[in-house]
């Protein structure tokens, strides 16, 4: 039997060899779910000696992650605005600048709430589903192309008791959706270039969907597809809310005035960089 705190120091150690950011947490936040209690139990229990079933439990764990296997991949969830999802390898797992994209619609939309919500591209369902628990009134619609997503998602609505107000469309972007309109489309579609993708840290390039972090040779693919086609499904004042690379709000702006959005704006993530681009459709100037 080894003490916690001398596991804990090795773990960290063998962490740090590996590369793995924030080695210290990581390690803290495995041993912590392999034993079955809080992360700041370790703190009060560093003198006690694990069992070999205790280790055994934590070995398999750490080898992943020393594989830089996404530390949420081994918890099996991930936090986002309040909701703990189930997080694997179906869907991206959710960023906190997707978090920031919700925080800044509710404040801008929570005088005047959308009654109707797309969420394009919902991967584990988080900003579908933190936007329901935000707009109670509100009847969310989450699409996605990978049936395997909206599974997950649809996991997720479940444990989060949202079933009733999300429902859950296979679709590429907006094709299946005919006929209908929205207050709000939402979405965080891939927008890395092919270039950006090699340089990603192996967390993301090696265990995460390429499909749904890459658009094309300048990132830009997969907004062209989803501006075409918003005008069509928006209410008159309606708005389409994107998180975005950095450095891409010019040419953002040119597509939407193409596609004849009355409005646009560029906003910054809390590290100010360029991350949020909002557009208006023509009519009312609810929200604003």
């Amino acid at each position: 039997m080894q003490p916690l705190l001398d596991i804990l120091q090795k773990t960290t150690a063998f962490f740090q060899q590996k590369g793995v950011p924030q080695a210290r947490l990581d390690a803290e936040l495995i041993i912590a779910h392999a034993l079955g209690c809080r992360r700041l139990d370790l703190y009060l229990q560093f003198d006690r000696l694990l069992t070999e079933s205790e280790l055994a439990a934590m070995r398999p764990l750490v080898a992943r992650r020393g594989k830089r296997e996404p530390l949420q991949h081994l918890l099996g969830e991930a936090h986002f605005h309040g909701l703990v999802l189930k997080a694997d390898a179906r869907a991206l797992i959710p960023r906190p600048e997707t978090e920031e994209l919700v925080e800044l619609l509710v404040e801008r939309l929570g005088a005047s709430p959308p009654a109707t919500v797309c969420d394009l591209g919902t991967g584990t369902g988080a900003i579908a589903l933190a936007l329901a628990a935000a707009f109670p009134q509100a009847q969310i619609a989450a699409v996605d192309a990978s049936a395997a997503a909206l599974t997950l998602a649809a996991e997720n609505a479940a444990t989060a008791g949202l079933t009733e107000r999300v429902r859950f469309v296979e679709s590429d972007w907006l094709a299946a959706l005919d006929g209908e309109r929205f207050s709000l489309i939402v979405s965080n579609p891939p927008y890395l270039t092919e270039e950006e993708w090699e340089q990603v840290e192996p967390e993301v390039r090696d265990w995460e969907p390429k499909s749904a972090l890459t658009a094309g040779p300048d990132g830009l693919d997969d907004y062209r597809k989803i501006f075409a086609a918003a005008p069509a499904h928006l209410e008159p004042g309606g708005w389409l809310a994107l998180e975005t690379g950095i450095s891409q709000h010019a040419a953002l702006a040119e597509i939407a005035q193409e596609a004849g959005f009355a409005t646009t704006e560029s906003l910054n993530d809390l590290s100010g960089r360029e991350r949020f681009f909002l557009a208006q459709q023509a009519g009312c100037t609810c929200g604003q």
